[in-house]
């Protein structure tokens, strides 16, 4: 579909990204310097390696003290609706049957204040106090990983005090993943843009980890959080094709390209710093194919697996995208759905085809760190889910609203699996050995733990392999070997930390001419010999039981050889004058270029206009340079990403003022750290300055340069056949869901479940619940009633379970009816089962009725059968049918009767068979 055209435009519609050059400014070497600048633009990794070296001794141990599950599975997730919207509910029932939700993990909400915002007192009563109270009762609450907001529910959270310090506009996802992060604006903030800075204490440890989401959260050990994201559209059925992308994109390993767009727009174009860094690391992974474009229109691009970008509006097309899609725009208002804001916005992605997106709600201003880092494809293409690459690809979240489907995961590398010898419906007693039988998905790393779940909810771990003790594993750089031991209770964040010093010892790096870097289980290699060549710098790992009899702990190596020759090499320039708006006669610029051969290149411009301006003077010294025979060619460099103040947008928009200076980059016009060493030295007439003044080498971009490699540490085995004793008498006897569930082996921990239903028997007694009206199609506006019967006296408590969890309760009775209103279970699959209680505390769970509730009637046929016709036909239990019949077909057929089945099948016998022939019809009302 095509993008809507924007509103004229304005400096508010426009938005205001480029603030931050007004509270850092870029203008003098000062500023440029200073700490806060090289915070707000240094490299998400390396910012986040900081944030991991502070945070370490804090939560180095989260791993042991927590259950952790991650890798993507409906067992995780909690599925909030909005009550009063009927297309809530539904794309709630519809989310959990397609992703295998239980029925507990739903949770109902009644807010009536519209779709857009809510105060943080309402947030608080309304989701994140119901939430938390839900998890809490239904025992939940070290199990649920991921919350899927269903449609109709605000997705801004507004704070407003009268002081911008403590006042602030949240997403609703960023509030619930971590808190609400009041804006802590100071008097540098912007007039009127409270919201452009950084607010404290948003930064998101999780962010660049790596790590399983429960070791390593966004806050502390002690905060309650979740990854959350919201799915919602312009309409239900478009939401509901969300989903569908996503369950379709699981472990389909896409070879379609992802795109980085770097267009025109010089406001919103701030990512393309960082796209070097994702380009490398996806290809050395060998997963996904990431590349650079200029082409800001994606309509153009055929069939994609992702885009990022940076423009106001861009066009987007309904079969632009894959399955899994992962899609987002840097722009101001990309958040602020529903509403006419002027920019693409992360809904328009949605529907166009995207599986997931982000925007911010409120002017954010050009803080990288608040907007998706291009790394969000490298961590997909690790295997990690939709929802895990979104929050680990933004540093300071709480502007950003997250929207999609969250476990969408096209490059997880799941298991196979089964139980052996569990037909279905298996009777069980006492206790009894089970066996569950997985294997390594091809793809995929070794298995590390299995867990089972009763009936939804985790019971008990069946097996963990951590690194085992006394494993050793040895890893050899360019011929020069080292080993490293694996310790007591390791885990493998531990052994990529370790082994990541051993590395980077000062003898070994000083014999390899490697630096190793850690990121959770991975750990970065960076060559640090510049003459040597990727191909020639080599990497080979193997991995022995040692004195632990058993190898679970593995390095291995992504490739055999590093990775080079992806980055241009660049240097960032900044150009001031202090002269005023127009130069006077006979100021002038050079540019002096150092070539890798030896020879000098100069290139002069020299005011001869009184009404000259620098914007003027400086771009015919870059047309110059870009233009100039001996800097075209392979060798040359090339001016780019020019940012003067006093050129629009600049001068209208940013600034509201000119300060007649500007920034540009120079770059090496060949990709390679080699290519990066020619230099370059700008000087010019006085009140004219560049910065840096000295000559520099177009290496800026030094960690993109370096040839890279990746060793990725797993633990586990690649078979795991497991068989437990199960004590069936812990348990409440009658009909159970029993699913294994086997966890990959990294920290992507892609999830395999394997579900049986069995039927525990250990006492005399048992119960039964049978439907009195409900069937397998069950029409909206139906009561479903149910019996249940328990085969004894001396009952305590029947309680009625269905979607959301308990419903209703009967005490001191051994037989009861309960009935619920269709409409309030909203049209899907629904469970219906009871737990019955004894007065000596025995139980017994009932067997497990499935029905759906039906809206619209889809044609059906209608059987005539007998000499006095009986009409029978596929129905809607609790709907009403109407019987008309007639005598031929050119008259009115006249009403019969009015049928409302109780079950699936509807049925009604002629009572008049005096005519000779009749025609039937069955309609709805």
């Amino acid at each position: 579909m095509a993008k809507r055209s924007p509103k004229p435009s304005s400096p508010e519609r426009e938005g205001r990204l480029g603030f931050m050059r007004r509270v850092v400014p870029l203008a003098t070497q000062q500023h440029r310097e200073s700490p806060l600048y090289r915070w707000l633009t240094m490299r998400d990794d390396v910012r986040v390696r900081i944030w991991n070296r502070l945070a370490g001794a804090v939560f180095g141990s989260v791993v042991l003290a927590t259950r952790v599950f991650a890798g993507g599975s409906g067992l995780n997730v909690a599925v909030v609706v909005n009550q009063i919207s009927p297309d809530s509910v539904e794309l709630g029932n519809y989310y959990c049957e397609q992703r295998g939700v239980p029925p507990q993990n739903l949770l109902r909400v009644n807010w009536a204040g519209g779709n857009t915002a809510w105060t943080t007192a309402d947030f608080e009563s309304y989701l994140r106090t119901p939430f938390t109270t839900m998890l809490a009762e239904r025992q939940l609450t070290n199990q649920i990983d991921v919350v899927l907001l269903s449609m109709d529910l605000p997705y801004r959270v507004t704070l407003t005090t009268g002081d911008s310090a403590t006042s602030g506009v949240n997403s609703t996802t960023a509030a619930l993943f971590y808190g609400f992060k009041p804006d802590g604006c100071s008097s540098s903030c912007p007039a009127g843009y409270p919201s452009c800075n950084l607010a404290p204490a948003s930064t998101n440890l999780y962010a660049g980890s790596e790590d399983i989401f429960r070791s390593t959260p966004p806050l502390s050990a002690s905060s309650n959080s979740w990854l959350v994201m919201m799915l919602t559209s312009s309409n239900l059925a478009l939401a509901k094709q969300v989903v569908d992308r996503g369950v379709a994109s699981d472990a389909s390993a896409p070879t379609q390209k992802v795109y980085l767009a770097k267009g025109t727009d010089r406001l919103r174009n701030i990512r393309h710093y960082l796209f070097d860094d994702v380009v490398l690391n996806t290809r050395i992974l060998g997963a996904a194919r990431v590349v650079r474009t200029n082409v800001s229109d994606p309509t153009s691009l055929g069939v994609i697996q992702g885009y990022q970008c940076g423009e106001q509006v861009f066009s987007l097309s309904a079969s632009n995208f894959l399955p899994g899609a992962l899609v987002d725009n840097l722009t101001s208002y990309g958040g602020l759905i529903f509403q006419e804001s002027g920019h693409t916005d992360a809904l328009d992605c949605l529907n166009a085809g995207a599986t997931a997106s982000h925007g911010t709600v409120v002017e954010p201003c050009a803080y990288l760190q608040k907007f998706p880092s291009p790394q969000l494809f490298f961590y997909q293409a690790r295997g990690f889910s939709a929802v895990e690459s979104y929050y680990q690809s933004l540093t300071n979240p709480y502007q950003g609203l997250l929207l999609g489907e969250p476990l969408a995961a096209p490059f997880a590398a799941p298991a196979s699996g089964a139980w052996l010898n569990l037909p279905v419906g298996a009777g069980l007693a006492g206790t009894t050995n089970l066996t569950v039988q997985f294997q390594a998905g091809a793809a995929g790393g070794p298995l590390q733990q299995v867990d089972l779940f009763i009936d939804g909810l985790w019971a008990q771990t069946l097996t963990n392999l951590p690194p085992q003790p006394n494993n050793i594993l040895y890893v050899t750089l360019n011929g020069v070997q080292t080993n490293y031991p694996v310790p007591a209770n390791a885990s493998l964040q531990s052994v990529a930390s370790n082994l990541t010093l051993r590395l980077s010892a000062t003898a070994f790096t000083n014999a390899t001419k490697v630096v190793a870097y850690a990121y959770g289980d991975r750990i970065e290699l960076q060559s640090l010999d510049r003459a040597r060549a990727g191909a020639a710098t080599t990497l080979v790992t193997s991995n022995y039981p040692g004195a632990a009899g058993v190898l679970t702990t593995r390095a291995k190596a992504a490739r055999p050889d590093f990775l080079d020759r992806v980055a241009q090499g660049l240097r960032s320039y900044v150009v001031t004058n202090a002269l005023g708006s127009n130069l006077p006669p006979g100021s002038w610029m050079q540019a002096m270029v150092f070539k890798t051969n030896g020879s000098v290149v100069t290139t002069a411009v020299t005011n001869a206009s009184s009404t000259n301006t620098l914007r003027l003077l400086a771009h015919e010294l870059f047309d110059r340079l870009n233009t100039n025979a001996a800097l075209v060619a392979a060798d040359g460099i090339l001016v780019d990403n020019i940012n003067l103040h006093e050129d629009p947008p600049f001068a209208q928009y940013i600034y509201g003022y000119n300060d007649h200076s500007g920034e540009f980059d120079v770059l090496a016009r060949s990709p390679g750290w080699l290519e990066a060493q020619i230099s370059v030295r700008f000087t010019s007439s006085s009140g004219l300055a560049f910065t840096p003044g000295t000559t520099k080498q177009l290496d800026e971009n030094l960690t993109d340069l370096r040839p890279r490699n990746h060793l990725y540490l797993t633990t586990g085995l690649t078979n795991l056949n497991l068989t437990f004793p199960f004590n069936t008498t812990t348990i409440a006897d009658g009909y159970h869901e029993l699913a294994a569930v086997a966890y990959e082996g990294s920290h992507v921990r892609t999830q395999k479940r394997i579900a049986q239903n069995v039927r525990l028997q250990n006492h005399a007694w048992s119960a039964t619940l049978s439907t009195l009206l409900g069937g397998t199609n069950t029409g909206l506006e139906a009561t479903l009633q149910f019996a249940v019967v328990a085969s004894t006296n001396n009952i305590t408590q029947i309680e009625f379970f269905t979607t959301g969890g308990r419903f209703a309760t009967a005490n001191n009775v051994n037989s009861t009816t309960f009935a619920i209103a269709a409409s309030y279970l909203g049209l899907g699959l629904h469970p219906f089962c009871a737990l019955v209680t004894r007065n000596d505390g025995q139980q017994y769970r009932t067997e497990t009725k499935w029905l759906r509730i039906v809206g619209t009637e889809p044609p059906f046929s209608v059987s005539l059968l007998g000499t006095v016709p009986t009409l029978t036909w596929p129905a809607s239990a609790g709907r009403s049918y109407q019987v008309l019949s007639g005598t031929d077909l050119t008259n009115t057929f006249l009403p019969r009767a009015a049928v409302t089945p109780t079950n699936s099948t509807g049925r009604w016998s002629e009572t008049n068979d005096a005519a000779p022939q009749r025609f039937y019809r069955v309609a709805t009302p």
